[in-house]
């Protein structure tokens, strides 16, 4: 039964009159029910189904059994299924279809004795979505033995499309309580992306443009309006490219380079014009196109995979809107001054449409604090948090609301005492931050005349002003893989010269690090060929990748020697597992430096090379590193991700240590000491450099370099000129010698005792 046939026409077209019949006048409960019944009715006749059956998500996750045709009519809102069991919700949580010929005898098979099921054996479940999120199961079973066909489960596709629509319209209609929770405070919790606290008022960034036309009349004309808008899109991408402003950020129209490789990508539009071949309307192949994309990349672990569904579903979005003539988000309507921008997710692209000067918080229904939306609102310092479910269904344009990126929280709807101790809390946060520009010109010096060296991390070009914004010493941590992650294609050795002289130029006489490049892992280049790992981050990354392809090392290492003639650079290796690595990877660099000489081509007036110490086999091999390298910088991210094994990316384990325990701070120890001996500086450029109680920890252990966030500088300064080094160093070490494990709890009462501000 070819789904494109007159019968699954006629099939679409009953359930189309079905929705559009007239309320008879009978209570509203009885009216859904009954329409509900007719559909799985209609369908069960039209597919040849023994069973058909509508199940529907509930608050909490689980599924009911709302109307059935085949299965006993008693367990019509009797049957319940928990969050992720049974077939139905091995359906749900995989976002695609289940088709099997024996459904009993799959691990899933959940048996409910109320429905009558176990006398058939095929199954073929199809999650129905509305705007990106599963809102129920649709499913058809058969007792004889077998599995359905590609064309019965494109049926069964269309229909559940057609369904998601009507589906949301009947529950919303029939929950009696939505107007009321639509008045209450909710909170949503969600992740860090980007720090900060906002108030505001809730602007939903795109309108969810509903296909009601999934049938085409005329293919002909369907391919012509998908080819006018294609060109639209393409038009409005490379306009965006071209503004004045977006180029003069260099970083940023790296970002929509890559932006505009999906709009060119050629697979992605020819899976659209096969759906309209097959007899869908543009928009509904776009949508069905766009929702098998969602599920395809959903399953995948891979973070790359992730953050690049950001980019297609904006693409996607943003071609529907042209299709039906609704083709601005809410970057073109007049922006209230306290805007908190809330959408399912989000490209950079779309970001950068705003007025920055309105946007005061982001919240993403997706997203990750490794994305490229995440990049860009840190660099705009706009508030963001993702990961926050369910807030696409909590809020309403105009809510107001405030956003804590601290905690990766958003208050909607807030009460007046939520609101009065946020607003104190901004206000404080406003005072304190006055309070750190004043300092801005003070040395970082203890009470005892230590001098610590305060630098900031940075990967952007916009990041630069916050090295004089902030009274940072330097750059401790250049991260050189971002502008090589926001790019289409390799950048060009001329490219990278002019942006890391840029970069020198920026930070004039202060230093900085260039950690070369540190791809693989969760950080992939989409024009870097690689195999899948089982564990990416434990895999094919950073130092491995440049020694396995020297030409991309040495073309990276020779723009920066280019960029740096006449000045001083320092040069980082990330990665490093043995010492070997090293070695070899200045072998090549020998090289490059060699070639300038030969072509009397000016160099830096100084070179140091570096090494960083992120993995745990290090700590064994540190007297034969710290001979060869000019200085180390400890990664304590990766370094403590892999001696705890606790991947900082999952909640579930990241936070099952703490970084202030004894086995920790006895490594960083370690490391200082084994340093000192050689006279090599060291510095660390992790997290916790950034939070001022463990920043009083490391300048206990020995650190006297450390690189964070620019908008750490204020606060770890405002901690450093409160302390007295040998003081807290006695401190500290005592505790360790002794094995305390409560060492955050006496660290913060010793601070409050001594007036250290944290």
């Amino acid at each position: 039964m070819p789904w494109t046939s007159s019968a699954s026409r006629a099939l679409l077209r009953q359930l189309r009159e079905v929705m559009a019949k007239p309320n008879p006048g009978v209570a509203k409960h009885e009216d859904i029910q009954s329409r509900l019944d007719e559909i799985v009715r209609i369908i069960a006749v039209n597919m040849v189904a023994e069973v058909c059956s509508i199940y529907v998500r509930q608050n909490d996750g689980s599924f009911k059994l709302f109307a059935t045709e085949g299965l006993r009519r008693e367990a019509v809102h009797e049957t319940h299924l928990r969050a992720g069991e049974g077939l139905i919700g091995l359906a749900a949580r995989s976002g695609t279809h289940v088709n099997l010929s024996d459904a009993r005898a799959h691990p899933a098979f959940s048996y409910k004795p109320e429905t009558g099921e176990e006398i058939y054996n095929s199954f073929l479940g199809m999650p129905v979505t509305r705007g990106g999120r599963t809102i129920g199961v649709l499913s058809v079973q058969n007792a004889v033995q077998r599995t359905y066909s590609e064309e019965e489960v494109e049926v069964l596709n269309i229909i559940s499309m057609v369904t998601g629509e009507m589906l949301a319209g009947l529950l919303e209609s029939l929950d009696d309580s939505v107007e009321e929770r639509r008045g209450q405070s909710v909170s949503v919790k969600g992740i860090s992306m980007s720090d900060g606290i906002a108030l505001g008022h809730v602007v939903l960034h795109e309108p969810r443009v509903v296909v009601t036309k999934f049938l085409a009349e005329d293919g002909s004309a369907e391919q012509l309006r998908l080819d006018h808008a294609m060109t639209k899109l393409r038009e409005r991408v490379d306009k965006m490219l071209s503004d004045k402003e977006l180029a003069r950020s260099g970083d940023h129209r790296d970002v929509l380079e890559a932006y505009r490789m999906f709009a060119h990508d050629r697979g992605w539009v020819r899976r659209i014009q096969e759906a309209i071949v097959a007899g869908l309307t543009a928009e509904a192949a776009v949508e069905k196109v766009q929702a098998q994309q969602r599920a395809r990349i959903m399953k995948q672990n891979d973070p790359f995979w992730r953050d690049r569904l950001h980019d297609l579903e904006d693409l996607s979005n943003r071609l529907l809107r042209m299709l039906t003539g609704r083709v601005g988000t809410a970057s073109e309507m007049e922006l209230p001054r306290d805007t908190i921008l809330v959408a399912r997710s989000m490209g950079p692209a779309e970001l950068l449409d705003y007025d920055r000067k309105r946007i005061r918080g982001l919240v993403l229904a997706d997203g990750g604090a490794s994305s490229h939306v995440a990049i860009v609102a840190k660099a705009l310092h706009i508030a963001a948090i993702g990961q926050a479910t369910d807030i696409l269904e909590e809020v309403d344009p105009g809510d107001p609301a405030v956003l804590d990126a601290e905690s990766g929280q958003i208050h909607i709807r807030p009460s007046l005492e939520v609101v009065r101790s946020y607003a104190d809390k901004a206000r404080f946060r406003a005072r304190r931050q006055a309070q750190y520009v004043k300092l801005r010109e003070t040395p970082a010096m203890t009470l005892d005349g230590q001098r610590i060296q305060m630098n900031i991390n940075a990967g952007l070009l916009v990041d630069l002003p916050h090295l004089e914004e902030s009274g940072a010493d330097g750059i401790g941590l250049y991260r050189t893989e971002l502008q090589f992650m926001v790019k289409s294609t390799f950048p060009k050795i001329g490219e990278q010269t002019d942006l890391y002289s840029k970069v020198l130029s920026g930070c004039g006489s202060r230093p900085v690090v260039f950690r070369l490049l540190d791809v693989g892992g969760d950080k992939i280049l989409p024009y870097l060929q690689t195999a899948q790992e089982e564990n990416p981050v434990l895999g094919w990354r950073a130092i491995r990748i440049a020694l396995d392809r020297p030409a991309l090392f040495r073309t990276q290492f020779r723009a920066l020697l280019t960029a740096a003639a006449g000045r001083e650079l320092s040069v980082m290796l990330p990665f490093i597992t043995d010492v070997s690595e090293f070695v070899e990877a200045r072998k090549l660099m020998e090289k490059d430096i060699a070639h300038l000489r030969r072509h009397n081509k000016p160099g830096p007036s100084k070179l140091s090379l570096g090494a960083m110490i992120e993995v745990p086999s290090m700590l064994w091999q540190l007297d034969e590193l710290l001979c060869r390298v000019d200085f180390v910088s400890v990664g304590s991210n990766d370094l403590f991700q892999f001696l705890f094994a606790s991947d900082r990316s999952n909640n579930r384990v990241s936070n099952r240590f703490d970084v202030l325990c004894p086995a920790a701070l006895r490594v960083l120890r370690q490391i200082v000491v084994k340093a000192d001996e050689q006279k090599v500086p060291v510095t660390l450029c992790g997290e916790m450099a950034g939070r001022p109680i463990e920043s009083l920890a490391l300048i206990g252990l020995g650190f006297r370099s450390i690189s964070m966030a620019p908008a750490s500088i204020g606060p770890v300064k405002a901690m450093i000129l409160a302390t007295r080094a040998e003081e807290i160093q006695r401190y500290i070490l005592d505790l360790m010698d002794h094995g305390r494990e409560d060492i955050r709890a006496r660290l913060v009462d010793f601070a409050r005792a001594h007036d250290i501000p944290l």
